[in-house]
Parts: C-alpha cells; structure tokens; sequence
C-alpha cells in the first residue's frame, strides 16, 4: 500500500511533514514545539540545574499571569518542561513554579471575571502553585504605598482612609487625567504588587512573559516618557533594584511564533483571553504612549521584525546610568533618582512657573503627577 505523499517537508526531521514556516525553514509539529521551547528552555535552564546557585534548599519562581497570549504561552513551556525534568530517574534540583494572577478585571473595569480560566489553569498545571489578587490588593501586599498616593497626587486628591481599598484606588486613579499618565501609573501599581509580593514568598525571581515584539514596544515607550534609565531592568535578564532577578524567556520568541504554539494546545484557547482588536476610530491624542507603541510595533513588526528584534537587542545591552545619585529612590516606582548635577528635581509647570522640588520622586513620575497632566 502506498504510503501518504507529504507535501512538504519538514526541514529538521525530514520525515513529517511540515505545518509552519518559521524563519525561512519548514517544520513539523514537533519540531516547531522544540525549536520554540528551546527558546525558552536555554534562559531556565539555570534555575533547573542550579547553576550557580545554591543546590539544596528552596528555589522559588514567580510568574505573574494575565491570561494574555505571552505570558500563558510562557506557563505552559516552561510546566512541560517541569514535567519532563521530574520524570527523570534522577532529576535536577530544580526550582518552585509559583503563578500570580492579578484580576484583569480590577485594572481594567471592561475586562470579564475571568475564574473558569482560575479553575483551568490549576488543573491544567499541578506542578505549579496559584494565587489570585485584585490590583487593590497592593495596599495589604505593599503597606508603604498608602501614604506615597496621596503624596504623589498633591493638592488636587484628598485619601480619605474610611473607603475601603478599592474605593481608594479608583479614586486615586481617577485623579490622573491623560491617557499617558493613567496607563503609566498603573503599570508602576502593578509591577510593585508584583514584586512586592515576589518578596512576601521569598522567591529568587520572577519569569516576565514579554516576547519580543513586547520588548521593542517596552522600550520605545519608556524612553518616550523619560524612563530611559530604568531599562536595565525593565526588558533585561539580570537581577534588579529589589533584590530579584528578573528573566524573559520569550525575547527571542515573535507574537506571531507564540500564537502558532497556542494553536497547537486546545487548553491554552479556553485559556488566553483575546486582545480588544483597536479601534481605528479613537483619536490618536487620546491613546497613551504605550498603546501607540504597542501599535507601532504590532504593525511594523509584521513586516520588519527583525528591526524589531535590534530594538530589543540594543536595549538589552545598556548599562545602569551612571549620572550622579545619592542612592535614594522614587517613593511611586522605585527606581534610582539620578540628576545631572546632585541637586532635587524640579520640573516646569504648564503656566511656566518652577513646581517645588519633589526630591521623592523620580523625574518621570513627575511628569505623571495630576497637577502636571
């Protein structure tokens, strides 16, 4: 009996036949599965064998989860590979997989509850352990930010303490009145939940899911808003200001590699929750600077994305700024204050007059202050 003609090849194996071309090669299933857990694999790799790190003992991991494609894409790979490793005789040391999810619905009020995606992903993933909190959670998780909110907001918002924590936290986000500052300050609310309750567990590091296309847009945005001199730590492997080692398995992976990969796991589409598709009817003045990054890089990636890859590359290989600083940090995002010449910051207000010195804040988060927007 003749056997059945394969149209066309896979270009590793040479056996099966081949159902995505990536990278100018033609790959099976399998093959593709391995090329992009590779990907993946070889920036774990450290934490499963330890190396240099300590070989016994616990050796936590924290993966926060938004249900968005990269960073469920990101659990999945790095769950199969927990799984193979244990399955071993004689396995490595190892580390702990802990996943964070924050409540879409809480930071964004149009995002769905999503908890048959909760229940999903603890059955879909045992080796890994789960928690849920809702962005007002950071108040319980990270204490120190209950004064610096009101601090940071200036005259214009009063706290009143009697709310509860959610009431509080809308109400301070509705102070903040451009699109810019709003998108730029929740993403500081949500990084210092993150991290701060990556400490309150006592994990090593936390494993971001951004992929490249991510990155490229991380970057341009950050500098846009003057956040230039915290991109070591913000699209960089390498241990950060708050004692973590932050790690991007997915730098080297495409948005469009990582939505094949999805498609080839039925659990990871009742998983993902789809993009909003944007609206080419909203005004370019009132998109933040990052969504028009996330825009321009989604656009221009599809054609370029190998400029894309250099944005991503570059940024990784900068180093700490070396302007002048005391060692104090910025109360809202945590950052190092770095001045030119030593002295407090001071920033221009809209009439023209010289705002007081903010010495808590970095430049940036100034510029983020709703008396300023």
């Amino acid at each position: 009996m003749p056997g059945k003609e394969i149209s066309s090849t896979c270009m590793d194996c040479g056996d099966a036949e081949s159902i995505f071309t990536i990278r100018a090669r033609h790959r099976c299933r399998e093959c593709f599965i391995q090329f992009v857990g590779y990907k993946v694999f070889k920036r774990t790799e450290k934490y499963r064998l330890r190396r240099d790190l300590p070989k016994t003992g616990p050796l936590r991991m924290l993966l926060p989860l938004s249900y968005g494609l990269s960073s469920s894409t990101l659990l999945h790979m790095v769950h199969a590979q927990l799984e193979e490793s244990l399955a071993k005789s004689h396995p490595p040391p190892g580390f702990d997989l802990h996943v964070l999810i924050v409540e879409p619905s809480s930071i964004y009020p149009s995002a769905p509850s999503h908890d048959e995606a909760f229940d999903l992903v603890q059955r879909c993933f045992p080796r890994a352990s789960f928690t849920r909190l809702a962005l007002h959670d950071i108040f319980n998780i990270d204490p120190e930010l209950r004064d610096v909110l009101s601090k940071f907001a200036g005259n214009n918002f009063a706290d009143d303490t009697s709310l509860s924590h959610k009431e509080r936290l809308d109400a301070f986000r509705a102070s903040i009145t451009t699109a810019t500052s709003r998108a730029d300050i929740d993403y500081i609310l949500l990084n210092r939940l993150i991290i701060a309750f990556a400490k309150s567990i006592e994990c090593f590091g936390i494993l971001w899911g951004d992929s490249d296309g991510r990155l490229a847009a991380k970057t341009l945005a950050n500098v846009a808003k003057g956040r230039g001199s915290a991109l070591t730590w913000q699209v960089s492997d390498g241990m950060s200001p708050f004692d973590l080692e932050f790690n991007f398995p997915l730098r080297d992976l495409f948005t469009a590699e990582l939505q094949n990969y999805s498609s080839l796991f039925p659990e990871l589409s009742n998983i993902i929750m789809p993009d909003t598709p944007p609206s080419e009817n909203i005004l370019t003045k009132n998109l933040s600077i990052d969504e028009l990054m996330v825009r321009y890089v989604t656009t221009q990636g599809e054609k370029y994305p190998g400029v894309m890859s250099n944005v991503t590359r570059t940024a990784n290989k900068l180093q700490s700024s070396r302007m002048p600083t005391d060692g104090s940090r910025c109360a809202l995002c945590q950052t190092y204050i770095c001045n030119s010449e030593g002295k407090p910051n001071e920033v221009q207000t809209p009439n023209g007059l010289q705002d007081e010195p903010f010495r808590d804040f970095c430049y940036a988060c100034i510029r983020s202050r709703p008396e300023l927007n």
